[in-house]
């Protein structure tokens, strides 16, 4: 559940997403409290361990054992696994990497060994603190990286994509409305699906889009295959590798990235070196919601997240492209569209049909909250026709899910990303950061799991470097043909 999820803006707007997503889940907690842990096995401080946000956070500090255990009760008693959730894969997790973290650093002690655990929560605690305190005493230069690293691999246990914990915020300087941050291009596997669910990409690896920046000045085109990153290939006996995520660098990061390339058209292949920087995006590829007239009266209108407007903003699109004649379908292109916020996706959908379901969240012994149609939003009374693709992720896949079991179109283009584990609650620690844990898990109106799953279209049209480098857009070609039968 994201906004707008250009390169440029890509950690502010996680932040954005999981407040915009706190609003939904903070209406459902009345009516779906997940049971709390056995009292033996929480925290005397559980129920008030974490809160959520009162505004923007005050000035970052330290982070310290005492934000870990924070942050591991605040995980027990709201993640919506909190309850049945061995604790002692996250204390594990977290002490792997304590000590791969020390050696990295030179300091592979020998009193760094993992207490027992017993499955108690809060004994466990007791002897994991203990423990690293004594490591970390005997480092003290370096106490703030190892408790990053440290609950950075606890909160990477949980193995929910919602689930994420936010710190040191930067944001380029001298930055203007419009400015993006990268390479200035964008691939067919997203930086959303990179680090969300790469597992579903599928090679080759190719650019869809030449933003601008270094990308452009290399003179680098659509269509571009992308044979190797920093020496390493991006796919490997067909599954992606981590160097695919160096295409996608967040500010600070501006070590240059050596693209080996190939050009179909012409067979040439040559070496990049591109180097991360500000560049100035195209205002349209910053709208929210662009709209356009197609042949035979077809409204097209391109989603790139569901932001707090987006339905009006869809609405007043459609009735000015209705002034003066009648439209005859509608086009939602969501190819990219990372989510934001579950409210925004209901009402969009509620346009098209009324007292229908269009998701569930439930928590992990299966006591589910209906969620449903808005019916107080005016049908538009028009057939709808879906372009998805594995950028579309979290509220758009709520939207693309009930469209699919509710039969209100056809889906065409690509599998989703498989990446809605379920609206994120922001909760602020003690050192203002926020960590964001999916109260409730997300199921389709069918009840049916996409989580890392992902929605599959009606009709399955892949990109193709060709298509790409030839302007060409098979899947829009498609769902006009469908609009007009």
């Amino acid at each position: 559940m994201t906004t707008l999820m250009t390169t440029a803006r890509i950690t502010a707007a996680r932040i954005a997403v999981r407040i915009a997503a706190a609003g939904l889940a903070l209406l459902l907690a009345a009516a779906c409290t997940a049971p709390a842990p056995p009292r033996s096995q929480a925290s005397p401080a559980a129920a008030t361990v974490c809160a959520p946000p009162q505004g923007p956070p005050a000035a970052q500090t330290a982070t310290t054992i005492d934000v870990i255990e924070q942050a591991y009760f605040c995980i027990l008693g709201n993640h919506y696994s909190g309850a049945t959730l061995d604790a002692r894969a996250l204390l594990i997790a977290g002490f792997a990497a304590l000590t791969q973290e020390l050696n990295r650093h030179g300091h592979d002690l020998p009193g760094a060994t993992m207490p027992a655990l017993t499955g108690n929560r809060t004994t466990d605690w007791t002897a994991f603190e203990t423990t690293y305190r004594k490591i970390t005493d005997q480092v003290p230069h370096l106490h703030t990286k190892l408790a990053v690293t440290t609950l950075e691999a606890i909160v990477a246990a949980l193995g929910d994509n919602h689930a994420s914990w936010t710190h040191h915020i930067e944001q380029p300087p001298d930055r203007y409305d419009g400015d993006g941050y990268g390479l200035g291009l964008h691939a067919n596997l997203t930086s959303r699906q990179a680090t969300g669910n790469p597992e579903a990409a599928l090679p080759p690896l190719f650019i869809t889009t030449v933003h601008g920046g270094a990308a452009q000045q290399a003179g680098l085109r659509p269509g571009d295959l992308i044979e190797s990153i920093n020496g390493s290939a991006p796919f490997i006996d067909g599954r992606p590798t981590p160097a695919i995520n160096a295409l996608y660098p967040q500010y600070p990061q501006a070590r240059p990235v050596q693209l080996r390339l190939l050009r179909h058209s012409t067979g040439r292949r040559w070496s990049v070196t591109l180097t991360p920087g500000l560049y100035q995006q195209d205002p349209a590829t910053l709208q929210t919601v662009q709209a356009k007239l197609l042949d035979n009266d077809i409204a097209y209108l391109r989603v790139r997240a569901f932001a707090p407007d987006t339905a009006d903003r869809v609405f007043t699109a459609i009735t000015r492209l209705r002034k003066g004649r009648t439209l005859t379908g509608v086009v939602l292109d969501l190819r990219g569209n990372n989510g934001g916020s579950p409210t925004e996706a209901i009402r969009l959908l509620s346009a098209f049909t009324h007292g229908k379901t269009t998701a569930h969240l439930c928590t992990v012994d299966d006591k589910c909250a209906t969620l449903r149609t808005d019916d107080t939003v005016d049908l538009l009374n028009l057939p709808p026709a879906v372009l998805t693709d594995r950028g579309c992720a979290s509220a758009c896949e709520h939207f693309s899910s009930a469209v699919k079991d509710l039969h209100l179109g056809p889906l065409v283009g690509t599998r989703t990303a498989g990446v809605i584990s379920g609206p994120a609650q922001p909760y602020l620690l003690a050192n203002n950061t926020l960590l964001s844990l999916p109260t409730r898990h997300h199921l389709g109106p069918n009840r049916e799991v996409i989580d890392r799953i992902g929605v599959p279209p009606d009709h399955h049209l892949p990109p193709t470097p060709k298509d790409a480098a030839a302007g060409h857009d098979p899947a829009l070609t498609k769902a006009l043909t469908l609009l007009h039968q």
